[in-house]
């Protein structure tokens, strides 16, 4: 079974119309790797307080919904709980249960029904969407199918986030219609839609199309589907640098040893965020003054040295902690720290050095290499020290670079002896 994400349902769960009776819709969910019963019901609604009483029941913060393990004996408790308290739709979920016999989740019958099953012909319920991602029965198992080729050719958890959401966007737009019928021209009307209707930016335009591309070219295998589908141009965006004086300020405004550590060490060797979090005691040479990076973008392995400051700022970091198999440990031990908490340190620091630059940790990278071409390094070595494939990754630095440009003197100081100032 794959996973199915569930997006908020909340705006669908409110009160009958024309009925002060709560609304409790029956969903499916996939959460901490088990088969879930979520139940979506509107935030503002005394029903809460009698769902928060049921044994089992939990709250996901993340899907906006209560859950409790997916088991006819507890759909059963559900329904005769709270059935005379509310109106129970279980539409979403009978759709998902009958399509996936491999759950063998026998189903009772619901205390009251809202809608028809998902699985009516009628016309007018053509539009109901199941709760997996407020995707039509129809369309659940593209994204089941997405999900599963892209574990299968090994892509990263990142990448897998993205394309899914992606992929999900599109099969809720479409409604009731198979993806699998789509053709070109109907993909680019679509696309034209995000465009101008939705106003989607460049890049999220670009993201979009790299999932659909992805879908009907390697899921479905349909060959050069998108050969005719245009794309659109990607503004040239500088890279988000600070000065080296920044830095400094940067750096001296973390007294945490921990987080001061982080921040130098990312600046010094050029380290994306995902990079600093999943470093390990093991990938530091003492001896060596190495650190390798496994497995970064693109499952790349690459060597960066580490100067004198840098070592002496370990070893007094190593003193202090005594990281066991992370570097920088979270709250447990065997966990690393969050993503989301070097970003706040950054955050943080950025506001008490008086920083004004936008950026996240990125930024450091950024400007990492951009200072390395003010030295005057080779962009080649840069290259390898970053981990780029492509040189012109590379090359987009020399855009935000000083090196050179401070000695070119404008035309207007060749002439400005000859001009009347007055």
């Amino acid at each position: 079974m794959g996973k199915q994400p569930v997006s908020n349902c909340g705006e669908a769960v409110n009160t009958v119309e024309g009925s002060n009776i709560p609304t409790l819709q029956l969903a499916y969910l996939y959460h901490r790797e088990a088969h879930r019963l979520a139940l979506f019901v509107a935030k503002e609604s005394a029903l809460n307080t009698q769902i928060k009483q049921i044994k089992g029941i939990h709250f996901s913060i993340t899907h906006r919904c209560w859950y409790m393990d997916l088991t006819a004996e507890n759909i059963a408790l559900v329904t005769t709980t709270l059935g005379s308290r509310c109106n129970v739709d279980d539409s979403g979920l009978r759709a998902y249960v009958t399509a996936h016999s491999e759950l063998n989740i026998p189903l009772p019958v619901a205390a009251k029904k809202v809608m028809r099953t998902a699985t009516d012909e009628t016309p007018t319920h053509k539009k109901e969407i199941s709760d997996a991602g407020r995707i039509h029965p129809v369309n659940q198992l593209a994204l089941q199918a997405m999900r599963q080729h892209l574990r299968l050719k090994g892509y990263s958890a990142s990448t897998i986030k993205t394309y899914t959401n992606e992929l999900s966007q599109f099969l809720q737009a479409i409604k009731s219609v198979p993806a699998q019928q789509f053709t070109a021209n109907r993909i680019k009307d679509y696309l034209e839609y995000c465009a101008v209707t939705l106003h989607l930016t460049e890049a999220t335009l670009h993201s979009r199309m790299n999932a659909l591309k992805f879908y009907y070219e390697q899921v479905l295998k349909k060959d050069q589907f998108f050969w005719e589908i245009p794309r659109p141009k990607k503004p040239l965006q500088v890279p988000k640098t600070i000065s080296k004086e920044q830095v400094i300020q940067l750096i001296n405004a973390v007294e945490n040893i921990k987080h001061r550590t982080i921040i130098m060490l990312a600046y010094a060797c050029g380290l994306r965020v995902s990079e600093v979090v999943s470093l390990k005691v093991s990938d530091v040479d003492g001896h060596r003054k190495l650190l390798t990076v496994h497995r970064g973008k693109g499952k790349k392995d690459r060597v960066v040295s580490l100067g004198p400051g840098m070592m002496i700022m370990l070893r007094e970091y190593y003193k202090a902690y005594h990281p066991k198999k992370y570097l920088f440990e979270g709250q447990y031990a065997e966990e690393h720290l969050s993503v989301r908490s070097i970003q706040l340190v950054l955050s943080k620091a950025k506001q008490k050095a008086g920083i004004k630059q936008e950026g996240s940790m990125h930024m450091l990278r950024h400007s990492f290499a951009t200072h390395l071409l003010d030295k005057g390094i080779d962009v080649v070595f840069i290259q390898k020290l970053l981990g780029h494939n492509d040189i012109k990754t590379t090359l987009r630095y020399l855009h935000v670079t000083n090196k050179d440009l401070a000695h070119i003197i404008s035309p207007l100081e060749d002439i400005a002896g000859l001009i009347n100032m007055q």
